[in-house]
């Protein structure tokens, strides 16, 4: 199941790096909830593949797509995987920007049920977005 786990998430990882949104959704439930904090255009919680699809297009949009994420560690346990990645964006007009982030997946039935992320530096991650 760890193995399951892992690789489920590492394929949704891999998928969303070549723009495969639909294979990023077969890894989600279908009322998968996510969580982004802070206070940025991109904070507050979604819910369901519409509107995560939705938040996709909107870190797209403001990062005139150029939005990428570098895993950097995968750790596993039954029911939740967390990935240590590095996040990066540019956008017009301002110094590119990176930033470690923790993500946190909670796994049910084969299937990413709850995403939390955890930024390195909140206060420059909203100032970014803004």
């Amino acid at each position: 199941m760890l193995t399951d786990n892992r690789k489920l998430i590492e394929g949704a990882y891999r998928a969303f790096a070549i723009g495969d949104i639909p294979a990023v959704l077969q890894a989600f439930a279908e009322e998968i909830t996510w969580h982004v904090p802070g206070r940025s255009p991109l904070s507050g919680d979604y819910r369901g593949h519409r509107e995560i699809v939705e938040f996709f297009g909107r870190v797209m949009e403001l990062s005139e797509g150029s939005f990428r994420i570098r895993v950097d560690d995968v750790l596993t346990d039954t029911s939740r995987v967390v990935v240590l990645c590095t996040v990066s964006a540019e956008r017009s007009g301002r110094a590119p920007w990176s930033s470690p982030e923790v993500h946190v997946w909670d796994i049910a039935a084969g299937k990413a049920v709850a995403f939390r992320e955890f930024q390195g530096d909140q206060q420059a991650e909203d100032a970014f977005w803004s």
